[in-house]
């Protein structure tokens, strides 16, 4: 008699199965890994993939210079407690080489900055998959994304030129200077990871849970102050009780007023959400309807 599978095992087998076809299929993968709960998620499945051998592939960050400082010090210890190999592809080395120029004013990111770096990075170390944390239900571009996402030389996204996975089957062919992005998480939601997360008893950064934080209101969210975020004059600094629910850039990255300070209360607060994580909270992804698609359409993640 066949045994089924629970939701979350099933998705667990499927992104496992993704990563080693991956594995085998290509010959220099890497995983991007930021810190945060999806990247989290998506390397713990690495190593489960692989166990008891070490992770196959590196991990990559594209870093902006402008992250929180608890999920840098979280993402090295990560890093340093399995012995991964890290590859920092960084913004603040391409704007000091004047490969990229930063924007200026209150509203300023360096997010948009990432597409180049990231792109170099990939030219740089040859590589021919790489691996991220994107979800569907994170944002309507997401949902158009296949599994294996396509890029071509450029390393641009054309939605409409992705290429069937039926009966999951998975077309990995490239020509020199294209490559793979690969999301085996894709048909996970926000709260099968946290679900995941809490079963597995896997650690993430302590933002991601209720604390007392210095933030400030603009346009509708909670922006915590940082060296490299300031309010503006008609903006008032308040101390509130917060978390965040999705983790980038710190300069357009919002919190969210929260008493959730464990796995089950986190779980208890997803299930009755309406707003997915970036939709609510991530300022890069409010500039236009289409903010997201024209980015990934660049070579974004």
């Amino acid at each position: 008699m066949k045994t089924k599978l629970s939701h979350l095992a099933y998705l667990e087998s499927e992104a496992v199965h993704i990563i080693r076809e991956v594995a085998a299929e290509f010959e220099r993968p890497a995983l991007l890994f930021s810190g945060g709960k999806d990247s989290i998620v998506v390397l713990q499945l690495a190593l489960k993939a692989f166990a008891p051998a070490p992770l196959p592939f590196p991990v990559m960050h594209v870093d902006t210079g402008h992250n929180f400082p608890e999920v840098i010090a979280f993402r090295d210890k990560v890093v340093a407690q399995y012995g991964l190999r890290l590859v920092v592809a960084s913004v603040q080395e391409a704007i000091d080489a004047g490969k990229a120029v930063e924007e200026t004013g209150p509203r300023a990111s360096r997010n948009r900055l990432q597409t180049g770096v990231l792109l170099d990075a990939i030219a740089e170390h040859r590589f021919d998959a790489l691996f991220g944390g994107a979800r569907r239900d994170e944002e309507k571009a997401r949902a158009k994304e296949r599994v294996y996402s396509f890029r071509d030389e450029f390393g641009q996204w054309d939605p409409k030129g992705q290429r069937p996975e039926l009966w999951n089957l998975y077309n990995g062919r490239y020509k020199p200077g294209e490559h793979m992005r690969v999301f085996p998480i894709s048909n996970w939601t926000e709260l099968d990871v946290w679900h995941y997360l809490r079963d597995e008893e896997i650690e993430v950064p302590d933002v991601y849970f209720a604390h007392n934080r210095e933030v400030f209101e603009r346009d509708g969210m909670w922006l915590g102050v940082t060296e490299f975020l300031q309010p503006m004059e008609n903006e008032t600094i308040e101390n509130r009780l917060v978390r965040f629910r999705t983790i980038g850039d710190a300069t357009c990255t919002g919190a969210v007023e929260s008493p959730a300070t464990n796995f089950e209360q986190v779980i208890d607060e997803v299930a009755v959400t309406r707003i997915t994580e970036r939709g609510a909270t991530r300022a890069d992804d409010r500039t236009a309807e289409a903010a997201m698609e024209d980015r990934k359409k660049e070579g974004y993640f």
